[in-house]
Protein backbone atom coordinates (compact mmCIF):
# COMPACT_ATOMS: atom_id res chain seq x y z
CA UNK A 1 0.00 0.00 0.00
CA UNK A 2 1.59 3.45 -0.95
CA UNK A 3 -0.35 6.67 0.09
CA UNK A 4 -0.63 9.42 2.53
CA UNK A 5 -0.40 7.99 5.57
CA UNK A 6 -0.84 11.64 7.80
CA UNK A 7 -4.45 11.86 6.37
CA UNK A 8 -7.51 10.13 5.40
CA UNK A 9 -7.56 10.14 2.31
CA UNK A 10 -7.62 7.46 -0.09
CA UNK A 11 -4.69 4.91 -0.26
CA UNK A 12 -3.09 4.19 -3.35
CA UNK A 13 -3.30 0.10 -3.75
CA UNK A 14 0.06 -0.72 -6.00
CA UNK A 15 1.33 -4.00 -7.44
CA UNK A 16 4.54 -5.75 -6.09
CA UNK A 17 5.83 -4.58 -9.18
CA UNK A 18 5.78 -1.34 -8.84
CA UNK A 19 7.11 -1.63 -5.48
CA UNK A 20 10.20 -3.61 -6.99
CA UNK A 21 10.49 -0.46 -9.12
CA UNK A 22 10.10 2.14 -6.10
CA UNK A 23 13.19 -0.08 -4.25
CA UNK A 24 15.07 0.00 -7.60
CA UNK A 25 14.39 3.73 -7.88
CA UNK A 26 15.77 3.96 -4.33
CA UNK A 27 18.91 1.95 -5.17
CA UNK A 28 19.68 3.88 -8.14
CA UNK A 29 19.21 7.21 -6.31
CA UNK A 30 21.67 6.10 -3.48
CA UNK A 31 24.64 5.07 -5.61
CA UNK A 32 23.96 8.31 -8.16
CA UNK A 33 23.73 10.67 -5.15
CA UNK A 34 27.07 9.07 -3.49
CA UNK A 35 29.17 9.73 -6.89
CA UNK A 36 27.60 12.35 -8.38
CA UNK A 37 24.18 13.80 -7.09
CA UNK A 38 20.61 14.07 -9.11
CA UNK A 39 19.34 10.80 -7.25
CA UNK A 40 16.10 12.74 -6.78
CA UNK A 41 15.62 12.77 -10.53
CA UNK A 42 15.47 8.57 -10.28
CA UNK A 43 12.65 8.45 -7.43
CA UNK A 44 10.59 11.30 -7.69
CA UNK A 45 9.39 10.43 -11.68
CA UNK A 46 8.98 6.62 -10.26
CA UNK A 47 6.85 7.58 -6.85
CA UNK A 48 4.52 10.26 -9.36
CA UNK A 49 4.18 7.06 -11.56
CA UNK A 50 2.47 5.07 -8.63
CA UNK A 51 0.05 7.70 -7.91
CA UNK A 52 1.55 10.10 -4.84
CA UNK A 53 0.80 13.67 -5.01
CA UNK A 54 3.81 15.87 -6.04
CA UNK A 55 4.27 17.24 -2.70
CA UNK A 56 4.07 14.18 -0.92
CA UNK A 57 6.25 12.20 -3.52
CA UNK A 58 8.83 15.11 -3.08
CA UNK A 59 8.96 14.95 1.32
CA UNK A 60 8.46 11.28 1.06
CA UNK A 61 11.72 11.06 -1.34
CA UNK A 62 13.00 13.16 1.32
CA UNK A 63 12.95 11.38 4.12
CA UNK A 64 13.66 7.90 1.94
CA UNK A 65 16.65 8.92 0.72
CA UNK A 66 18.51 10.03 4.41
CA UNK A 67 19.77 6.31 5.33
CA UNK A 68 21.15 6.73 1.69
CA UNK A 69 22.99 10.02 2.30
CA UNK A 70 24.28 8.58 5.50
CA UNK A 71 25.44 5.30 3.77
CA UNK A 72 27.22 7.43 1.72
CA UNK A 73 29.15 9.27 3.92
CA UNK A 74 30.10 6.28 6.06
CA UNK A 75 31.59 4.12 2.45
CA UNK A 76 33.85 7.71 1.89
CA UNK A 77 34.88 8.17 5.49
CA UNK A 78 38.21 7.64 4.36
CA UNK A 79 38.56 10.73 2.55
CA UNK A 80 36.99 12.64 5.22
CA UNK A 81 39.88 11.71 6.97
CA UNK A 82 41.68 15.49 8.08
CA UNK A 83 38.68 17.48 7.05
CA UNK A 84 36.51 17.46 10.26
CA UNK A 85 36.85 21.35 10.60
CA UNK A 86 35.53 22.17 7.55
CA UNK A 87 32.63 19.85 7.74
CA UNK A 88 32.29 21.85 11.04
CA UNK A 89 32.17 25.50 9.27
CA UNK A 90 30.23 24.27 6.55
CA UNK A 91 27.49 22.32 8.17
CA UNK A 92 25.90 25.08 9.95
CA UNK A 93 25.11 26.57 6.15
CA UNK A 94 23.67 23.16 4.85
CA UNK A 95 21.88 23.08 8.22
CA UNK A 96 20.51 26.78 8.07
CA UNK A 97 19.89 25.90 3.96
CA UNK A 98 18.22 23.11 4.53
CA UNK A 99 15.78 23.75 6.98
CA UNK A 100 14.90 27.01 5.19
CA UNK A 101 14.12 24.75 1.89
CA UNK A 102 12.07 22.63 3.31
CA UNK A 103 9.76 25.42 4.53
CA UNK A 104 9.54 27.31 1.36
CA UNK A 105 8.45 23.87 -0.18
CA UNK A 106 5.60 24.47 1.92
CA UNK A 107 4.85 27.74 2.12
CA UNK A 108 5.26 28.81 -1.45
CA UNK A 109 4.25 27.91 -4.62
CA UNK A 110 6.85 25.97 -7.35
CA UNK A 111 6.84 28.31 -10.39
CA UNK A 112 9.79 30.25 -9.37
CA UNK A 113 12.47 27.52 -8.69
CA UNK A 114 10.57 25.72 -12.13
CA UNK A 115 11.84 28.49 -13.60
CA UNK A 116 15.47 29.13 -11.71
CA UNK A 117 16.33 25.37 -11.26
CA UNK A 118 17.94 24.59 -14.63
CA UNK A 119 19.56 28.12 -14.57
CA UNK A 120 21.51 27.06 -11.43
CA UNK A 121 22.08 23.88 -12.85
CA UNK A 122 23.40 24.83 -16.04
CA UNK A 123 25.74 27.08 -13.93
CA UNK A 124 26.89 24.38 -12.09
CA UNK A 125 27.77 22.11 -15.13
CA UNK A 126 29.93 25.02 -16.44
CA UNK A 127 31.64 24.96 -13.11
CA UNK A 128 32.45 22.11 -13.25
CA UNK A 129 33.63 21.91 -16.84
CA UNK A 130 35.66 24.78 -15.78
CA UNK A 131 37.06 23.83 -12.43
CA UNK A 132 40.59 22.96 -13.26
CA UNK A 133 41.30 26.04 -14.92
CA UNK A 134 39.07 27.81 -11.98
CA UNK A 135 40.93 26.73 -9.49
CA UNK A 136 44.88 27.58 -11.34
CA UNK A 137 42.96 30.94 -11.25
CA UNK A 138 42.40 31.37 -7.80
CA UNK A 139 45.44 29.67 -6.48
CA UNK A 140 47.50 31.90 -8.69
CA UNK A 141 46.18 35.02 -7.52
CA UNK A 142 46.84 33.99 -3.53
CA UNK A 143 50.11 33.12 -4.69
CA UNK A 144 50.85 36.48 -6.06
CA UNK A 145 48.88 38.16 -3.11
CA UNK A 146 51.11 36.29 -0.59
CA UNK A 147 47.91 34.59 1.01
CA UNK A 148 47.46 31.35 2.32
CA UNK A 149 44.07 29.53 1.03
CA UNK A 150 41.21 28.99 3.41
CA UNK A 151 40.76 25.83 4.73
CA UNK A 152 36.88 25.76 4.61
CA UNK A 153 36.23 28.23 1.24
CA UNK A 154 35.99 31.31 3.15
CA UNK A 155 32.78 33.43 3.38
CA UNK A 156 31.90 33.18 -0.35
CA UNK A 157 31.53 29.20 0.06
CA UNK A 158 29.59 29.09 3.16
CA UNK A 159 26.97 31.75 1.62
CA UNK A 160 27.19 29.28 -1.48
CA UNK A 161 26.69 26.15 0.41
CA UNK A 162 23.61 28.11 2.19
CA UNK A 163 22.11 28.75 -0.79
CA UNK A 164 22.54 25.14 -2.46
CA UNK A 165 21.31 23.63 0.50
CA UNK A 166 18.12 25.90 0.34
CA UNK A 167 17.89 24.69 -3.27
CA UNK A 168 18.36 20.95 -1.50
CA UNK A 169 15.47 21.36 1.33
CA UNK A 170 13.17 22.32 -1.21
CA UNK A 171 13.66 19.60 -4.45
CA UNK A 172 17.30 18.23 -4.41
CA UNK A 173 17.60 17.44 -7.65
CA UNK A 174 21.39 18.30 -8.55
CA UNK A 175 22.18 19.31 -5.66
CA UNK A 176 25.47 17.13 -4.92
CA UNK A 177 26.33 19.09 -8.43
CA UNK A 178 26.27 22.62 -7.40
CA UNK A 179 27.70 21.71 -4.15
CA UNK A 180 30.86 19.82 -5.90
CA UNK A 181 31.11 22.76 -8.38
CA UNK A 182 31.33 26.08 -5.55
CA UNK A 183 33.84 23.49 -3.56
CA UNK A 184 35.87 22.89 -6.61
CA UNK A 185 36.05 26.26 -7.59
CA UNK A 186 37.10 27.60 -3.67
CA UNK A 187 38.90 24.60 -2.21
CA UNK A 188 42.30 23.49 -3.27
CA UNK A 189 41.38 19.84 -2.47
CA UNK A 190 40.95 16.70 -4.47
CA UNK A 191 37.91 15.94 -5.83
CA UNK A 192 37.82 12.95 -4.23
CA UNK A 193 38.10 14.47 -0.93
CA UNK A 194 35.68 17.35 -1.93
CA UNK A 195 32.79 14.45 -3.02
CA UNK A 196 33.34 13.25 0.44
CA UNK A 197 31.88 16.57 1.81
CA UNK A 198 29.39 16.81 -0.57
CA UNK A 199 28.01 13.70 1.26
CA UNK A 200 28.19 14.77 4.53
CA UNK A 201 26.27 17.98 3.57
CA UNK A 202 23.74 16.33 1.73
CA UNK A 203 23.32 14.40 4.58
CA UNK A 204 22.63 16.96 6.59
CA UNK A 205 20.50 19.08 4.32
CA UNK A 206 17.88 15.45 3.90
CA UNK A 207 18.45 15.12 7.50
CA UNK A 208 16.65 18.07 9.24
CA UNK A 209 14.38 18.86 5.93
CA UNK A 210 12.91 14.80 6.79
CA UNK A 211 12.52 16.26 10.59
CA UNK A 212 10.45 19.12 9.83
CA UNK A 213 8.69 17.07 7.23
CA UNK A 214 7.95 14.13 9.80
CA UNK A 215 6.03 16.93 11.90
CA UNK A 216 4.17 19.26 9.30
CA UNK A 217 4.01 17.29 6.07
CA UNK A 218 1.82 14.57 4.35
CA UNK A 219 3.84 11.75 3.37
CA UNK A 220 3.63 7.71 2.35
CA UNK A 221 5.90 5.08 4.91
CA UNK A 222 6.18 2.64 2.38
CA UNK A 223 7.24 4.45 0.01
CA UNK A 224 9.85 5.97 2.62
CA UNK A 225 10.44 2.46 3.88
CA UNK A 226 11.40 0.96 0.14
CA UNK A 227 13.54 4.15 -0.42
CA UNK A 228 15.27 3.93 2.26
CA UNK A 229 16.22 0.41 1.92
CA UNK A 230 17.18 0.80 -1.69
CA UNK A 231 19.12 4.29 -0.81
CA UNK A 232 21.19 2.45 1.94
CA UNK A 233 22.32 -0.19 -0.41
CA UNK A 234 23.06 2.28 -3.47
CA UNK A 235 25.37 4.50 -1.12
CA UNK A 236 27.70 1.65 -0.12
CA UNK A 237 27.64 0.95 -4.14
CA UNK A 238 28.43 4.44 -5.43
CA UNK A 239 31.02 4.71 -2.64
CA UNK A 240 32.82 1.64 -4.11
CA UNK A 241 31.88 2.72 -7.60
CA UNK A 242 32.69 6.38 -7.71
CA UNK A 243 36.25 6.53 -5.55
CA UNK A 244 37.72 4.10 -7.90
CA UNK A 245 37.11 6.93 -10.36
CA UNK A 246 39.66 9.26 -11.65
CA UNK A 247 39.24 12.49 -11.46
CA UNK A 248 38.49 13.34 -15.47
CA UNK A 249 36.19 10.94 -15.12
CA UNK A 250 33.98 11.78 -12.73
CA UNK A 251 33.52 15.28 -13.67
CA UNK A 252 32.53 14.02 -17.11
CA UNK A 253 29.87 11.46 -15.51
CA UNK A 254 28.78 14.92 -13.08
CA UNK A 255 28.54 16.85 -16.65
CA UNK A 256 26.54 13.96 -18.34
CA UNK A 257 24.11 13.29 -15.38
CA UNK A 258 24.09 17.14 -14.90
CA UNK A 259 23.11 17.11 -18.92
CA UNK A 260 20.15 14.94 -18.24
CA UNK A 261 18.59 16.60 -15.30
CA UNK A 262 18.50 19.75 -17.11
CA UNK A 263 16.47 18.19 -19.89
CA UNK A 264 14.03 16.22 -17.67
CA UNK A 265 13.55 19.66 -15.57
CA UNK A 266 12.92 21.60 -18.73
CA UNK A 267 10.60 19.14 -20.26
CA UNK A 268 9.21 17.58 -16.86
Amino acid sequence: MIGAPTTDRERLTVTLWESLAVLAAGTGAGAINTMVGSGTLITFPVLLAVGLPPVTANVSNTLGLVPGSLSGAIGYRRELRGQGRRLLALAPAALIGGLAGAVLLLALPSAAFDTIVPVLVALALVLIVLQPRLSRAVQSRRERAGAAAPGNGGPLLFTGILLASAYGGYFGAAQGIIYMALMGVLLHEDVQRINAVKNVLAMVVNGVAAVFFVFVADFDWAAVGLIALGAAVGGQIGAKVGRRLPPVVLRGLIVAVGLVAIVQLVTG
